[in-house]
């Protein structure tokens, strides 16, 4: 056997491995979890903490277990598509979930959230574009719970859940 075949026979092997490895690699991504950077100071300070223009990009764990039976809760920090630009994935936390009660900061408003829907908003509020600039959203958007926080280093650890007392009121629970 000639050395290009010896190369051509590598070569295929290699492809073949690779379209294993990328097959296997997108199955785990899409039914299990993935690993995003997160841009922006929308969810300032959770991620992104740093006090500038360019904040450093926090990577986090995006886990998708949750969507299964939709176990998501109060305070969670959730990605989804973007109502508004469906190609754009956003992060934020929950906030109400389907048929609570929610006052709208800053305004008067009490709205209850529909069925099939929840209400999101940034920890940042100055800077957030969330439920208070598009309404709830519906729950079939929803892509994942952010769990940990990988990199920078000093930041590493799993992600708070953090509840607004006093705005949501639910029948269901009591809250």
């Amino acid at each position: 056997m000639g050395t290009p075949q010896v190369i051509l026979g590598l070569l295929r092997r290699f492809l073949k491995g690779a379209a294993v490895g990328v097959a296997a690699g997108i199955t785990v991504a899409d039914r299990f979890g993935s690993v995003v950077r997160l841009n922006g100071r929308s969810m300032q300070p959770t991620f992104n903490p740093e006090d500038s223009d360019s904040p450093s990009k926090d990577i986090v764990v995006v886990e998708k277990f949750c969507l299964r039976n939709f176990s998501f809760t109060r305070g969670d920090v959730v990605a989804f598509r973007s109502p508004q630009d469906p190609k754009e994935y956003l992060v934020k936390r929950l906030i109400a979930l389907q048929e609570d009660w929610i006052t709208v900061p800053g305004t008067y408003e009490i709205l209850q959230i529909p069925k099939g829907h929840c209400w999101v908003e940034g920890d940042n509020v100055d800077v957030s574009l969330d439920s208070k600039e598009f309404g709830p959203i519906p729950i079939a958007l929803m892509r994942g719970r952010v769990t940990h926080v990988v990199w920078p280093p000093q930041r590493l650890g799993p992600v708070e859940s953090k509840y607004p007392t006093g705005r949501v009121f639910s029948g269901k629970d009591g809250r």
